[in-house]
């Protein structure tokens, strides 16, 4: 049986995305981040995913593309859990998401194509939610600025337990610390929830350019453990019982066929964000830009 500490070594080495990945910033400043990450579920209905459910997505990317519109979101199936497509959308603030909505709506050729996008789509889906997240500097370790060339995004989302808020940022620091030094190359971004999830969650996100980088988890959990030490393992396992309510881990691919990539993601890797896609099913909700806050 696992350990405490085992559980949560394993979970933050599989969890976390660059937070500039959506908004194509530059590279380290991190005032620059965006505040805001808007995601969008799908959970689709048995024998509605693959081509099926990229068929009805393409209706909503050539929407957006023959607008020329300038806020553009990443798309990512899952790999584990129930099958369900995420939708990443950022904004600097929630002024700016605000304004992107209502600029959706002032433009009827786009609009109305969405509306006809999300009436096909929605046959095709079992559920969907809306969440809104914001970027938590203090915790995140290194995240990413050019995700371009990245094709898979671990996540583990930890729930924290009801005033236990001083022992849940004790267990963050530590481990970003311990992994600074035991695991220079690791990464990942913490966004904290603001609207949706219950109070206390919070999300970390590691982008990757190969799966075969999960493969380097047991040696890497050496690498931490040796550098805490003993007590330092213990003091884990207190903190992380203390702490935590519920976490879970999950893996996802990238999907560029339902993505609306940005032009330097684009010009990057053109192979990869621009392939060619199956003549669309009719369109869906205005999930992209999302709905006004």
């Amino acid at each position: 049986m696992k350990s405490i500490s085992s559980l949560i070594v394993g979970s933050l080495l599989v969890g976390t995305l660059t937070c500039t990945a959506l908004a194509q910033d530059k590279p380290s400043a991190a005032a620059s981040r965006p505040r805001l990450l808007v995601i969008q579920r799908e959970y689709v209905k048995p024998g509605k995913a693959g081509s099926v459910h990229e068929k009805a997505e393409s209706a909503f990317v050539q929407a957006m593309a023959r607008a020329k519109w300038p806020t553009h979101y990443l798309a990512m199936t899952s790999m584990s859990g129930k099958p369900r497509v995420l939708f990443f959308t950022s904004y600097d603030s929630y002024d700016a998401w605000e304004k992107d909505a209502a600029g959706v709506e002032k433009n009827a050729a786009l609009s109305s194509a969405l509306d006809r996008a999300a009436e096909a789509d929605g046959a095709l889906l079992d559920s969907s939610d809306q969440n809104v997240y914001t970027f938590n500097e203090e915790y995140s370790l290194h995240p990413m600025s050019d995700i371009s060339h990245m094709r898979y995004l671990d996540i583990w989302v930890a729930h924290v337990r009801p005033g236990h808020g001083k022992d849940w940022d004790d267990l963050v620091k530590l481990f970003k610390s311990a992994y600074e030094k035991a695991v220079p190359e690791e990464h990942w971004a913490v966004y904290e929830a603001a609207y949706g999830p219950s109070n206390g969650t919070y999300v970390f996100m590691t982008a990757r350019k190969t799966a075969g980088e999960l493969d380097k988890g047991p040696q890497e959990n050496k690498a931490l453990e040796a550098a805490m030490g003993e007590d330092g393992m213990k003091k884990v396992d207190a903190l992380f019982a203390a702490a935590v309510e519920s976490s879970e881990s999950q893996i996802f691919a990238f999907n560029p066929a339902m993505s609306y990539p940005a032009d330097e993601w684009v010009k990057a890797d053109p192979d990869y964000w621009k392939p060619k896609t199956a003549a669309p099913a009719m369109p869906k909700m205005e999930k992209k830009p999302a709905a006004k806050p």
